[in-house]
């Protein structure tokens, strides 16, 4: 017999209680893992008050897209994007504008009772937006992924994120490094909300360029995957309008339930991790606290990162592509895997 729901009482703003309503509480959302019992939407639910100050911290104030499954990590996964039928009333919402140019309403994850809400709506993982809901077009976060290649180990990745935070800090960037929740690395910087996302992806792709000429043999910046090799990506277009990466203290639809999980730069290296999951994260808190304390005391700018980028375009390097539900933008090269490309069409 299932479960009754549950009716959860949790604090809101100026000490006004919110209530959620949990149905299915025992339903499984993660399968049992490597001798651990399987992680139930209320243990998903427990784990998010215990981590909520970091959490809010991380994901609040910022448009979020849900990353949804119905019926668990295997059942079918879809992102929500406008807010759900049955939004409750105080559940705050921002209008972003999207690549197409359209405009739509996205939620804003504000309090603990907005994120266990999500929850109860099938949500394992939040996606939030590189801007604040008041100035949606601003970037104040840059984000760089580091995304390996099969043959290539985490320290390897650890290696890599060790070269770009040193590069990060000679650009004066202040950067703090997370797990992706799966083989990558994460590094974030705080920084003045002074760019739209095309100049904040230029950026990036300065500073990836320069980490690839720092790291040849290790790091690439191959948009397609056959050029790669045996490389790690740095993900320039996760710095796009609309594309987003899991929020720190976000759980991974993954087994085992890893989460993407803010580090020391001293606790990166030899770090395992699938050992930061939803089980060992609140006890690693309550041991040292949150890593990522202080980020937005210094923000950066981004001004000699894009000096990176001018730099190259004046050498003759090119716009790199981008994602393919993008309209055509400027200066872009051909949007063809480069093995079918015909030389009679492509210069």
């Amino acid at each position: 017999m299932a479960t009754d729901a549950l009716i959860l009482t949790l604090p809101g703003p100026e000490d006004v209680a919110r209530t959620v309503r949990l149905s299915s509480p025992d339903k499984a959302i993660w399968p049992a893992h490597d001798g651990n019992p399987a992680i139930t939407k209320k243990d998903l639910v427990d784990y998010l008050l215990a981590v909520a100050d970091p959490f809010l911290a991380a994901v609040g104030g910022r448009p979020v897209t849900l990353q949804r499954f119905r019926g668990g990590i295997s059942g079918e996964e879809f992102y929500s994007k406008n807010p759900p039928k049955g939004t409750p009333e105080w559940f705050r919402s921002v209008s972003c504008t999207y690549p197409s140019g359209r405009r739509h309403p996205q939620l804003v994850i504000d309090e603990i009772a907005s994120a266990v809400w999500a929850v109860q709506m099938s949500t394992v993982t939040f996606h939030p937006w590189p801007v604040r809901a008041e100035a949606p077009d601003l970037v104040d976060e840059v984000r760089i992924d580091l995304d390996p290649q099969p043959e290539r180990s985490f320290a390897d990745v650890v290696e890599a994120a060790g070269v770009l935070g040193e590069l990060m800090r000679e650009l004066g960037l202040q950067p703090w490094p997370k797990t992706s929740g799966n083989r990558g690395v994460h590094v974030y910087a705080r920084v003045q909300p002074t760019h739209e996302f095309l100049d904040v992806r230029h950026a990036v792709i300065g500073i990836a360029r320069e980490l690839e000429r720092r790291l040849p043999d290790l790091v690439t910046t191959q948009w397609w995957k056959e050029n790669r090799g045996e490389k790690i990506f740095v993900d320039f277009n996760q710095a796009n309008r609309d594309r987003t990466i899991a929020s720190a203290y976000s759980p991974r639809p993954l087994p085992g339930a890893p989460v993407s999980t803010p580090l020391s730069w001293e606790e990166l290296i030899g770090a395992d991790p699938a050992s930061f999951t939803i089980r060992t994260v609140p006890a690693l808190l309550r041991e040292r606290g949150d890593a990522w304390r202080g980020m937005d005391e210094a923000p950066g700018h981004i001004e000699k990162a894009l000096q990176l980028w001018e730099a190259d375009v004046q050498a003759g390097l090119p716009e790199l592509p981008f994602p393919p539900e993008y309209p055509k933008m400027p200066g872009e090269p051909p949007r063809v895997q480069p093995s079918k490309m015909n030389a009679k069409n492509w210069g």
